[in-house]
């Protein structure tokens, strides 16, 4: 017969009561803690911070009597044929099933903030190319098959989307992050939490919260902003995928607000989060974040103290080992210094996350879908799930986690998120039978498509003749094979960025030949090459890596936003040749492009595109793909203008009280197309709408050109006066228009006066005022990039609002 807590006829909340209630101490902190099986090892460079100095080895044996709360990336520490992980992961799950008297698993997280962090799985585009689509349904489906694939192969929870709002690109991890503007950030993250979420994965937004407004851009730096920007910048993506997205965890953030570290921010994780937004997930520790109370923030003098800190805030389970939550918590409680009842309060949550997951339920295998045929006796239901489970599996068993429709969305997305920053008219797209010179570090490099958080460039380059795993074609190989007739040359040119590749470097190794080359003579060489053809390609850009590894990713904050390394004077030499140059970036973050904007050709920009950058990038080169990219972030002029994104108030652009101008080369939202549009006059329903009102806009987009392509409409709100200092304007809306040529399609957009709220008080107290506002239908946040304005007019009282208001402007395509 059933325990209560198997017992699915009850809520999950009772389930996991009448569970907690048998629990003693020891394990009910079992469940608040992760196990990372191998991160000990002595091999290899840190992938969390201060992994080294922080693991310890882990006594599995010790820990199984009480059990195991969660198991830290399974998949995502070493290479492993996915069939076999899959495999190990079953019989790790059997022996903690076994080994504890309740019989409750583990729940198994990973990273997939670019697909499923795994060896042979399927890279996609990262978060910043995710923002250059413009595409939440994109972003969606592409997301449900990522958490579909995590699923089969027995993970239950993913550590993504990142929803930090880019403050200041120099900061490494902007390659993470969907870009510069709240709104586009919160409807695009939601999107992805919505996807996973709906394929059975928790969705852990990350990092809450502040983490990329840090000083300087640095990694782990300070946080010092106030309530308003907040309120208006920072907190709005993680309220709306929590309210609409449904994403069951949070992960809290590294960095201090104002001092208050965000592990030890009960304000933040409980009275915000929870009590105001309504969250009733679990909070997960980022890794090491309750052991940095300790030794980084040194707001606790002991590890004990430091868990206490973090189990008051609102912290509810350590990842992604047991170092504080364990023996350290225990001991505190029995001293009196921490209240068990803050235990049950965690336990409970993850308890009823457990049972939610079916993880509880009586009939619950530590075999996943993907091996349900791959068992000896009768079945998975019919299993001892005893600690020497035995998988028969048929050696040729492949778990496909690349299969050909996850390509084929990885595709569409990398083509979708290229922007075409500028084009002279001359030169793309290429001729068919031209000569071209591709020239460049990463021209022929598959590193250039992928972010840190891939497998290749975060475990792989750690194992030396490791293959990818997975077909990444380089831009080179894929321009040749898109242009066949075309006479292909390829030069490097210069060194690639950041430190050099090892042995075993998954981006590729330059041959023997070109290593011996001295920079002159690779400049020499590039310049031959160039002036030789009709048209230069030039491919530049970063490298990503981990902790100074690369010149993009967590821990490579970037000194200034010039162009890594040798490859500013490499694009000078290439210019000087007098052959048209088309300069093609595969970075993780914009870059300043100034001192270029009138020499080059055409400027094409992807932000690490995945796996099948490559044929995407080509595809617009050859025109095969009208590009209908984006800009997520500006890019600047000079890197003087940074730290600076569109949505200033008046005072964050150009004046002559200042001698640095911060206008950007390219403005948010920026993007060409090879054809024309036409954008008639909008009509409005009304002009006059109440404080808690609405009316529809309506635009009618007219593709004027002889190639089939898709428009991005913007809707911005200028405020012309407001009782604090506003943005001057900011992104409410937005709208893809896929058009063939002739053809015309009307968009509506429905503006509720709730989108002009904005935070009065210093408590993020939000208002509705009454007053004179401007709707600007745009195609950039810049103002030569305005269309058409419909001027509108708010009337009634004045508005409180709070979290329930309408934050996005529905948007129809007809």
């Amino acid at each position: 017969m059933p325990q209560p807590w198997q017992d699915t006829s009850l809520s999950a909340e009772d389930r996991a009561a009448a569970l907690l209630s048998s629990m003693t101490l020891e394990e009910k902190l079992a469940q608040l803690v992760g196990v990372w099986p191998g991160s000990e090892s002595e091999e290899g460079e840190d992938v969390a911070p201060l992994q080294h100095e922080v693991s310890e080895a882990v006594d599995l044996d010790g820990l199984l009597p009480h059990g195991i709360g969660q198991l830290t990336r399974p998949f995502g520490t070493s290479p492993v044929e996915p069939a076999e992980g899959a495999a190990a992961l079953a019989r790790l799950q059997a022996r903690i099933t076994a080994g504890n008297r309740f019989g409750i698993p583990a729940l198994a997280h990973e990273e997939c903030l670019t697909g499923f962090f795994a060896w042979r799985a399927t890279v996609f585009p990262t978060p910043l190319a995710w923002g250059a689509s413009f595409d939440p349904a994109l972003v969606g489906r592409a997301a449900e098959l990522i958490g579909g694939s995590l699923r089969s192969a027995g993970i239950h929870q993913g550590l993504a989307p990142v929803l930090d709002v880019v403050r200041d690109a120099r900061w490494g991890r902007t390659e993470e992050s969907i870009g510069e503007d709240p709104y586009l950030v919160a409807t695009i993250g939601t999107a992805y939490v919505r996807g996973l979420e709906s394929a059975g994965i928790v969705a852990t937004l990350k990092h809450f919260a502040g983490y990329a407004a840090s000083r300087g851009g640095r990694n782990h730096a300070p946080v010092s902003i106030g309530p308003r920007e907040l309120a208006d910048v920072i907190l709005p993506p993680f309220e709306l995928a929590v309210r609409d997205g449904g994403a069951r965890s949070v992960m809290h953030s590294y960095n201090d607000l104002d001092g208050v570290p965000s592990a030890a921010n009960p304000w933040l994780l409980t009275e915000l989060l929870r009590d105001t937004w309504g969250f009733t997930g679990t909070v997960v520790a980022d890794y090491f974040g309750v052991s940095f109370l300790e030794l980084a923030h040194r707001v606790a003098d002991t590890r004990g103290r430091a868990a206490g800190l973090a189990l008051a805030a609102g912290v509810d389970v350590e990842l992604p080992a047991v170092r504080c939550f364990g023996t350290p918590l225990r001991d505190a409680i029995r001293a009196g210094e921490v209240d068990e009842a803050l235990v049950d309060r965690a336990a409970l949550r993850v308890l009823r996350q457990k049972c939610e997951l079916g993880l509880l339920d009586a009939d619950w295998s530590p075999v996943p879908s993907a091996l349900a045929g791959a068992v000896d006796s009768a079945g998975p239901a019919d299993l001892d799930p005893g600690p020497d489970l035995d998988l028969d599996l048929d050696p040729d068993l492949d778990l496909a986690l690349d299969p050909p429709e996850m390509r084929a969305v990885a595709r569409e997305l990398a083509e979708e998120s290229v922007v075409l920053l500028a084009d002279d008219g001359d030169v793309l797209p290429l001729a068919p039978d031209a000569r071209i010179a591709v020239v460049g570090p990463l021209a022929d490099d598959p590193a250039a498509m992928l972010g840190c958080y891939t497998f290749p460039r975060h475990v792989g380059v750690e194992h030396p003749g490791l293959p990818l795993g997975i077909e990444v074609p380089t831009l080179f190989a894929a321009l040749r094979a898109e242009l066949p007739g075309a006479r292909i040359t390829h030069a490097e040119g210069c060194a690639a960025p950041g430190p050099a590749a090892s042995a075993g470097d998954a981006g590729g190794v330059a041959s023997a030949g070109a290593a011996a080359l001295t920079a002159e003579s690779r400049l020499a060489q590039a310049a031959r090459t160039a002036a030789d053809a009709d048209v230069c390609v030039a491919v530049l850009g970063d490298r990503s890596g981990l902790f100074g590894r690369g010149t993009s990713g967590e821990g490579c904050d970037a000194a200034d936003l010039e162009l890594p390394g040798e490859q500013g004077a490499l694009l000078d030499t290439l210019v000087a040749t007098g052959t048209p140059v088309v300069l093609v970036l595969f970075t993780g973050r914009p870059y300043a492009l100034g001192r270029w904007s009138r020499l080059l050709a055409a400027t094409v920009q992807a932000f690490f595109p995945g796996e099948e950058g490559g044929p995407a990038v080509a595809g617009v080169l050859s025109g095969r793909v009208n590009p209908s990219g984006r800009l997520p972030v500006s890019v600047p002029y000079t890197s003087g203008g940074q730290p600076w994104t569109y949505a200033q108030p008046p005072l964050g652009l150009r004046g002559d009280a200042s001698s640095i101008d911060p206008t950007p080369l390219f403005p948010f939202g920026h993007g060409l197309s090879y054809t024309s549009f036409a954008w008639e006059r909008p009509e409005a329903d009304a002009t006059d709408v109440p404080t808690d009102g609405e009316t529809t806009v309506r635009l009618t987009v007219r593709n004027t050109g002889d190639r089939a392509g898709t428009e991005v409409v913007q809707l911005y709100l200028h405020d012309p006066v407001a009782r604090i200092a506003r943005p001057v304007s900011r992104l409410i809306g937005y709208a893809r228009v896929p058009l063939r040529p002739g053809e015309s399609a009307e968009v509506h957009f429905t503006f509720h006066a709730d989108l002009a709220s904005y935070p009065l008080g210093a408590d993020g107290t939000r208002v509705v005022e009454p007053g004179a506002l401007e709707l600007r239908l745009a195609s950039s946040s810049a103002d030569s990039g305005v269309r058409h304005t419909v001027p509108l007019t708010l009337t009634g009282p004045e508005r409180t609002v709070d979290h329930r208001r309408r934050m996005v402007c529905e948007v129809r395509v007809k």
